[in-house]
């Protein structure tokens, strides 16, 4: 099995790969960063990867896409697991900002989702897991431009996964909440914070699973369930 992994030096994804580098799969791993990506490869491969390929790109550049596509090749299994958490304070009267980070966590995501889609369609078969978010589920007051980009990978997972599965394929979108990892270190910890490794875990079985929309740790569903049916003048966080 050959697994491509966009955004690899995540604490997310690679957390994900754990399982699989322990099946013997092998890898094609993208980021940005050379030396923290290396060390992920390193990782996996002392952990049984059978092959590991990387690939260095800033994964907001989108004419770099389609470089990234011809280099994963033919795959089984795509995550898409690349973006940022922008503080939103600081970034509300900054319209470029906003902009910028919903290009990142959106329109990035969704240029490479279409391109692996075509491949995966191709093929007739395979699996492409995105990583949203519970914040997708409704915007509120503290991170709306992240939630924002995450409602639209919601969207466009749906309707993706539609096409796909006359193919056979699947679209699997994975929509975490809190999870403890450098993108949210400067959070306050609480009980419903979730380690990465058992998120990981997490989007391994439901890949193989072949689950359509999957929420980690599961209880988030029923939270995010609540949280969209609170009257809107409630909702102030």
């Amino acid at each position: 099995m050959k697994i491509a992994i966009i955004g690899a030096t995540a604490a997310i994804a690679q957390a994900t790969a754990i399982p699989f580098a322990e099946n013997q799969a092998e890898f094609f791993l993208v980021a940005r960063d050379a030396a923290k990506l290396a060390a992920v490869a390193a990782d996996l491969q002392a952990r049984g990867a059978s092959r590991i390929d990387t690939f260095i790109a800033d994964l907001a550049d989108l004419p770099r896409h389609a470089a990234i596509i011809e280099g994963a090749g033919d795959v089984d299994v795509v995550v898409i697991a690349h973006g940022s958490l922008p503080d939103q304070q600081a970034i509300d009267r900054d319209p470029a900002a906003q902009l910028a980070a919903f290009h990142l966590n959106a329109t990035s995501v969704i240029s490479l989702a279409a391109s692996f889609a075509n491949v995966l369609e191709s093929r007739k078969g395979g699996t492409l897991a995105v990583i949203g978010s519970v914040a997708g589920d409704r915007g509120r007051r503290s991170n709306y431009v992240y939630g924002a980009a995450k409602a639209a990978i919601h969207a466009w997972c749906d309707g993706a996964r539609a096409r796909l599965r006359a193919a056979g394929a699947n679209v699997l979108l994975v929509k975490p909440g809190w999870v403890d990892t450098p993108m949210t270190r400067g959070m306050k910890k609480n009980p419903l914070f979730a380690d990465a490794r058992s998120v990981g875990r997490g989007i391994h079985d439901a890949i193989a699973a072949g689950e359509g929309t999957v929420y980690l740790p599961r209880f988030w569903r029923w939270i995010s369930a609540l949280v969209r049916l609170l009257p809107e003048r409630l909702v102030k966080f």
